[in-house]
Order: C-alpha cells, then sequence, then structure tokens
C-alpha cells in the first residue's frame, strides 16, 4: 500500500512537470511556426541575401493593420494592395498616428496569409523589428521593406500581410 506521503510527493512532482511542460510550450512553438511557416509568422530579423527577380509572374500583396483595444492609435496601410514580382523589393509605408495628449510606445506583430507563404514573404526592413513611440499628436509614415521569395509555389497569386499594433508596457522587475 503507498503512503499518503509518497503519493502526495508524486503528484507534487506532476504538477512541477506539467507547468515546465506548459511553460515551455511557447518558445516551442514559436519555433516550431518559423522553422515550418505555418501560423503567417515571419522571421524578426532583417533578409541578408537577394533574390533575382523573376518576371515570368506577378503576386498580388494585399496590406492590413488593426490595432489592439489597449493604443487609441490611428494604423493603416498607405495602400491596399501591390502587384510585383518575385524577387522584385518594394517598400510601402504604414500611417500611425497618436491621437492622445501623452507620449506611447507601440509594437507591431506581422502575419502572412496563407500561412504557408511566410517563409517565402521575406522582409528587408520593417517596423516590426522595434519598438515605434510616438509622441502626443505625433503621426508617422513606417517603411517595411520586402520581396517575395521566387521559390514560392505557382499556386500561390496572393499574399496577405498584416499588422497587429499593441501597446508595449513596460515590464517591473520585481514585483
Amino acid at each position: 500500500m503507498v503512503s499518503h506521503r509518497t503519493l502526495m510527493r508524486k503528484l507534487i512532482l506532476i504538477c512541477i512537470a506539467m507547468f515546465a511542460f506548459g511553460y515551455a510550450l511557447v518558445p516551442l512553438y514559436d519555433v516550431f511556426c518559423e522553422i515550418t511557416g505555418i501560423n503567417g509568422k515571419t522571421s524578426n530579423q532583417p533578409a541578408t541575401t537577394r533574390a533575382k527577380v523573376d518576371e515570368s509572374r506577378a503576386i498580388k500583396v494585399e496590406f492590413l493593420a488593426n490595432r489592439d483595444s489597449s493604443i487609441p492609435w490611428g494604423f493603416s496601410p498607405e495602400m491596399t494592395d501591390i502587384s510585383l514580382h518575385p524577387g522584385q523589393i518594394k517598400v510601402v509605408n504604414f500611417i500611425v498616428e497618436n491621437p492622445t495628449d501623452e507620449a506611447m510606445v507601440g509594437r507591431a506583430v506581422p502575419s502572412v496569409s496563407p500561412g504557408e507563404a511566410a517563409k517565402y514573404f521575406i522582409k528587408i526592413e520593417c517596423f516590426c523589428f522595434t519598438e515605434q513611440p510616438l509622441d502626443a499628436h505625433e503621426r508617422r509614415a513606417m517603411p517595411v521593406q520586402f520581396y517575395i521569395d521566387p521559390k514560392l509555389p505557382a499556386h500561390f497569386t496572393t499574399i496577405t500581410l498584416s499588422y497587429r499594433l499593441y501597446k508595449n508596457t513596460p515590464q517591473v522587475v520585481g514585483r
């Protein structure tokens, strides 16, 4: 017969193991998405190489911008879509405006749809790589410079780049 003390130790160890597994899931999921391109996650690092332009086909890229309710900024793409050849570098601006009387910091999180196309959407420069501070009543154009990898499978003719803007709140250490 198992004593209560032994059973309690086993149950506590199981709880600790479950907590550790749950804590590790977020970074593991991020790595999995980065490797497979699932969930539309793009790389948060600028591209280091450039591809040759494939003028035999064109890809339509649509742009969406939305914001979390925690940030009262205006946020929209300068244009709703463009057509480009794979390998062709383009720059598109997203317009952000802080209508409040206080300075704030925002952070944009990108997503590409369909998710399988995310690994072919190559960002050279992007406002999503860093935090975006805006003074009170400031308006700014934030550029994203990108290209579509010519290795993009032919069945993809339209790709959507979407950003969600969040208020970046400072982390308080020691509380």
